[in-house]
């Protein structure tokens, strides 16, 4: 399976660095699949730009409507006609923030694959639910009500206490909520469920993208802080292992 890299600007970035920064995806590595998520105002800016490349181009939010009164809020099918592919949703600063629960983020995965989008659905625990020897359970939990019956889309693992950082999981404790998560995906989706790209999220960067990347259903990286720049996210994709 190939991996994934994607990269999440939050809300960062400007219109005048989209040329230089969308120029700079053109090394990227053939042997994976790449994708930058920057926000909505700069979009449609890099939709052009990236057009012929292979990069590919996601949001970070969409509402669970198709339309109607959502002061501040996108609707899917708008992401779609402007050259969107992916959507990250249910990150864990959307639930934090935002107070989104499962449920919440059921409805706007669906919406996204109603819409031809491929939903990027974040789950996570806290550190203090990883202390109390939780972590599984709670990610279980996120990915048993986060995800629609038919989900067609990629889950990404990030633990929250591990979000801009700098600290990451051992690669043990990577390995075993990966394997948590497909073992969930395998019993409700069958067939599909094993074919569903997992993504790791929490402080990547090119010093521990390859030891990341190496483990086992590990499908793929959101990255956040390093995607920034482009370098650096070029390389952490230069770390993903080949087909």
């Amino acid at each position: 399976m190939r991996q994934m890299i994607a990269g999440n600007f939050k809300m960062n970035g400007r219109l005048a660095d989209v040329a230089g920064y969308a120029s700079a995806m053109a090394a990227a590595p053939a042997w994976v699949d790449v994708l930058v998520c920057p926000p909505f105002p700069l979009l449609e800016r890099f939709a052009a730009l990236l057009a012929g490349t292979g990069v590919a181009l996601g949001a970070q939010d969409c509402h669970a409507a198709a339309a109607g009164a959502h002061t501040g809020d996108v609707a899917a099918g708008l992401l779609r006609e402007i050259g969107a592919l992916y959507v990250i949703l249910g990150h864990s600063e959307r639930r934090a923030a935002h107070h989104e629960g499962d449920a919440d983020i059921a409805a706007k995965v669906t919406a996204a694959m109603q819409a031809g989008l491929i939903p990027i659905a974040c789950v996570g625990e806290t550190e203090a639910a990883r202390d109390a020897g939780a972590a599984e359970a709670v990610v279980r939990q996120q990915l048993r009500h986060s995800l629609p019956d038919g989900f067609a889309g990629m889950v990404a693992y990030e633990p929250i206490w591990a979000i801009g950082t700098g600290r990451t999981p051992t690669e043990a404790d990577i390995a075993a909520i990966h394997a948590a998560i497909r073992a969930d995906l395998r019993d409700r989706f069958g067939e599909a469920g094993g074919a569903i790209r997992i993504l790791y999220g929490g402080s990547v960067k090119p010093g521990n993208a390859g030891a990341i990347l190496a483990i086992p259903e590990v499908g793929g990286a959101l990255v956040g802080g390093a995607c920034l720049d482009p370098a650096d996210l070029l390389a952490i994709a230069a770390a993903a292992t080949a087909d």
